[in-house]
């Protein structure tokens, strides 16, 4: 069974490596799927890895703006909308395992576990925890997918302050922290740097 990766802080680049190992994997002939919650399709990652033949980017919910700024209406519009795009990366997920031979994890002749656990998929849920954390998923869905995903799956959630479920979950947590940042200093996002 593949590993869960925690991408977490307060810090830049968690989506960034998300991306990257998106792309490891799909220059290792392998498969990945991006779900990226919170968000648009207007970033340059997304643009990118939607051309790569071993990669599916799920689209985008929809351009809900921040949650801060949503009405109760809105929010529960847009967490209908980031529910269904997590179902579908799931169902997309399971569809692409259903096409991929499952190498069994190695096991030495003593019975042992060799340590191989070859994943064949990536998915990415990018700012997983936002979307716990702001209501667009449900906490009991992710973990209940969490915990029984599917052999040759290796999964990374990123996102800010992820729920101790999450944490417990990991096998990988990596936590980016910010010590300075521009936007500190009033210059906003820029396009192919922060999106």
């Amino acid at each position: 069974m593949g590993l869960v990766h925690l991408y977490c802080g307060d810090g830049k680049g968690k989506s960034t490596a998300a991306a990257g190992l998106a792309l490891r994997m799909a220059g290792s002939g392998k498969r990945a799927v991006i779900c990226r919650f919170l968000k648009n399709d207007r970033s340059g990652e997304a643009a990118a890895l939607s051309r790569m033949e071993n990669v599916t980017v799920i689209p985008a919910a929809g351009d809900f703006g921040f949650t801060w700024n949503m009405t109760a209406e809105v929010k529960k519009e847009a967490a209908k909308a980031n529910l269904t795009m997590f179902r579908k990366a799931v169902e997309t997920v399971n569809s692409v395992l259903e096409n991929v031979d499952h190498p069994s994890n190695a096991v030495d002749d003593s019975g042992a576990d060799s340590g191989d656990l070859t994943a064949e998929v990536l998915l990415v849920l990018d700012e997983a925890c936002a979307a716990v954390n702001t209501g667009m998923i449900p906490l009991e869905e992710l973990t209940g997918f969490l915990d029984q995903r599917p052999a040759g799956l290796e999964v990374v959630l990123t996102g800010r302050d992820p729920a101790e479920e999450l944490i417990a979950r990991a096998d990988y947590i990596t936590e980016f922290r910010k010590q300075k940042h521009p936007y500190d200093r009033g210059i906003r996002a820029r396009n192919g740097v922060e999106y």
